[in-house]
């Protein structure tokens, strides 16, 4: 599958899979065979495409056969909602990559099983495949990201916030909030006391049988312990747009906004602050070529690729924007930059999240209740 970081590539992946997006897809979705699933996540995590517009196209092609597929897509809207109405997770993953990192420079043993475990040098063929497929390519299976997360935490007996890491920074779909809370889910966070243990029949069926690692994991571990889930935040109303000549900063997480024409629009370098450790060389042009291809197609030449560049430019504007940026690195970095101006960005919500986010109070099951009236209302 190829990947080209463009919204004009991600409408022709949407074209070429869409007769595949109903029964076929449910049937075979959970087989490690990129044949099988669409692979739009990376555009959507860039909002080169948008969820609604992947959407609409495949109910009226399949109908109700959709379901599995439309579902699928709205589990991204959910986790981004949950993580940003409990924004300390965020903050507390990150806290636990920074003493992982730590533990790393003063334990030997721990810093060559991780080593190995990110260079796929383990010894377990069926984990070591996808974790050199991960940095190889930037791209993993769903089911192959679970099996490989299993495995780290429970098998492995890593850190699970340095194996999140490790997606985080080689994923071309890289979406914090995604990712975070699927590891969570994982080691049995996310769900307070369930958790996912890869099982080597099954990985035996999904794979076709090309890996059947029989008595090589541990298949009986217990969940991990953590702190309790953080009390529920209100939904975030966003900001306004202003008034007068605006500046839009365009970012990773949203590169195809629906707002109203401003006077000037640049995209904006995020520092690279996905991770302590070097962001994967697939994941990292991906998204310089994502905001590369939203320069032209808002005919624009202006890419601010430091905070004294952005303050230079800013300078032409009575207000600044951009578009809503939840828990992740963008927003780390746009918040950083308001302090380096010493003026307000408006976050501007998209509608799509305001509405849906309103449901991430719980477990998914209430989000997936809601679809056919987010969809339809």
């Amino acid at each position: 599958m190829v990947i080209n970081p463009t919204r004009a590539a991600g409408l022709n992946r949407l074209h070429d899979f869409l007769p595949q997006a109903g029964i076929a897809y449910a049937r075979r979705r959970n087989e490690d065979d990129v044949s099988h699933v669409s692979g739009l996540s990376t555009w959507l995590m860039h909002r080169l495409l948008r969820e609604a517009e992947v959407i609409a196209p495949v109910r009226k092609q399949h109908g109700d056969a959709a379901e599995k597929f439309v579902s699928e897509i709205f589990w991204r809207t959910y986790f981004k909602g949950y993580l940003e109405r409990r924004p300390s997770i965020w903050v507390d993953y990150r806290a636990e990559v920074r003493q992982g990192r730590d533990r790393l420079a003063t334990e030997s043993g721990l810093r060559a099983r991780w080593e190995a475990a990110c260079k796929g040098e383990t010894g377990l063929d069926c984990y070591d495949h996808w974790a050199q497929q991960l940095v190889s390519t930037g791209y993993l299976h769903n089911h192959a990201r679970m099996w490989t997360a299993s495995i780290w935490i429970f098998t492995l007996g890593l850190p699970w916030a340095l194996g999140a890491d490790f997606f985080l920074r080689h994923l071309m779909d890289g979406d914090p909030a995604s990712n975070t809370l699927s590891w969570r889910w994982v080691g049995g966070l996310h769900t307070r006391g369930k958790h996912y243990l890869a099982r080597a029949e099954n990985i035996r069926r999904y794979t076709g049988g090309r890996f059947d690692p029989v008595g090589l994991m541990n298949e009986d571990a217990d969940p991990l312990d953590g702190p309790p889930v953080p009390e529920v935040s209100p939904v975030p109303l966003g900001d306004a747009w202003s008034q007068g000549r605006v500046g839009l900063i365009l970012h990773q997480d949203d590169l195809s906004p629906g707002l109203p024409e401003p006077e000037g629009i640049a995209t904006f370098h995020i520092p690279d602050r996905r991770s302590p450790w070097t962001t994967g060389r697939h994941a990292r042009a991906f998204t310089d070529g994502a905001l590369a291809d939203a320069r032209d197609r808002f005919g624009t030449n202006t890419h601010l690729a430091n905070e004294d560049a952005v303050a230079e430019w800013a300078g032409a504007f009575d207000a600044l924007a951009a578009p809503y940026a939840p828990q992740g690195p963008a927003r780390e970095a746009l918040d950083a930059l308001q302090v380096r101006l010493g003026r307000p960005i408006a976050r501007i919500m998209d509608p799509w999240d305001t509405r849906a986010w309103h449901y991430t109070t719980a477990g998914y099951f209430k989000v997936k209740k809601a679809i056919p009236r987010l969809l339809d209302g």
